[in-house]
């Protein structure tokens, strides 16, 4: 029998299977456990970008307080395939803290270009010249993907 994984609704081939579970208290325990397995941490990730409402977007921003760097980019990047507005506040602090590892801030980076909000261009702009090239040049391409996604929305 070949098993494949399914590809998501974001055309992604995702590390982990979405959770069953459809209860965000459940899926925020589990995303903030530390100590639970990556495995089940990263389904909760996926199932609550799949979910995609302010309140699951919301949820995974607080998974930033982890320890793990690992989950912390894959949050990163969910938020940038969801699009959602609600993340902007919490990638740009991640993208500005530069105690953080360098790639959940290039991943930052590249979801704020993938959200398409021009409010994210002050900073991205501003970290174009980052000491990291991975992070300048994430910004780089987050501009030009902001501009490209907010020039293809319009009617």
């Amino acid at each position: 029998m070949d098993v494949r994984p399914e590809v998501s609704e974001y055309g992604s081939v995702d590390p982990a299977p979405a959770s069953d579970s459809e209860q965000l208290d459940e899926l925020r325990s589990i995303l903030l456990d530390d100590n639970a397995k990556m495995f089940e941490r990263m389904r909760s990730v996926f199932k609550l970008r799949n979910i995609r409402t302010p309140e699951s977007c919301l949820t995974l921003c607080e998974g930033f307080s982890s320890t793990s760097a690992l989950l912390r980019h894959e949050l990163a990047y969910v938020l940038g395939q969801m699009q959602m507005d609600e993340a902007l506040p919490t990638l740009v602090k991640v993208l500005s803290d530069d105690q953080e590892h360098v790639m959940v801030r290039h991943e930052a980076a590249e979801a704020l270009g993938a959200i398409g909000n021009r409010e994210a261009v002050p900073v991205l702009e501003k970290y174009l010249k980052d000491e990291h090239i991975e992070v300048s040049e994430s910004c780089e391409v987050a501009l030009d993907l902001l501009n490209w996604v907010s020039n293809s929305t319009i009617a």
